[in-house]
């Protein structure tokens, strides 16, 4: 009985052997390459295209920078060097027209006379060097100055801001001396606002009033 299995056995494995008579081989598996093993957003040696996320964008395009100007030449003032202030603007008169004076006070001082105690308000003339001699020379053909013959052919006079006389000048004798006007009031007394003065050319018989200027500092 067992030896006639066994010979029904060995038949079978016989018939199922091919008919060449090899014995059948599995198929190795095939081997990717490295280029069929990236993934499938990896790029090939040869591919140079950017990605969408390596492309610039339009805010990171840069429009060319226009070129800057070249600075004018101009002269400026050394690091020690202060600027000038500007002139003050003084019209010139024509020649052998005689302007306005400028009157500006000085400075004021007190003093005492005739046993009281006064203040004198000084003041200057700033145009003065535009009048000619001649008008302040003496002039002993036009009425005298009280006892003085000789007097100037022009007299200065200080007003007030409402035209009330305050003191006077009769012989000065140059255009010089117009830097040294003054008035004077009694210690205690609040002097005017403003004064102006005025120039009386009597052979000329023509007057030049003054600005009105102050009488405190």
């Amino acid at each position: 009985m067992m030896t006639k299995t066994s010979t029904t056995l060995l038949l079978s494995l016989f018939l199922m052997l091919p008919a060449s008579g090899q014995t059948p081989k599995l198929s190795p598996t095939p081997q990717r390459t490295a280029a069929e093993t990236t993934s499938p957003t990896s790029k090939s040696p040869s591919d140079n295209s950017p990605s969408p996320a390596q492309r610039p964008s339009l805010a990171d395009v840069q429009t060319p920078a226009k070129p800057t100007p070249a600075p004018t030449a101009e002269e400026l003032p050394s690091p020690t060097e202060e600027p000038k202030p500007a002139a003050a603007a003084r019209g010139t008169p024509a020649p052998g027209v005689i302007p306005n004076p400028v009157l500006y006070l000085m400075f004021t001082e007190p003093y005492t006379a005739g046993g009281k105690n006064w203040i004198r308000y000084r003041y200057d003339v700033a145009n003065k060097e535009e009048y000619p001699a001649e008008m302040f020379a003496a002039a002993p053909s036009l009425p005298p100055c009280g006892s003085n013959t000789n007097s100037s052919r022009t007299w200065v006079d200080f007003f007030d801001s409402t035209g009330k006389r305050l003191y006077g000048f009769c012989a000065l004798g140059s255009p010089a001396n117009l830097g040294k006007l003054w008035f004077a009031l009694e210690e205690g007394v609040i002097p005017p606002s403003y004064v102006y003065i005025e120039l009386n050319d009597r052979q000329a018989n023509k007057k030049y009033k003054s600005n009105l200027a102050d009488t405190t500092m």
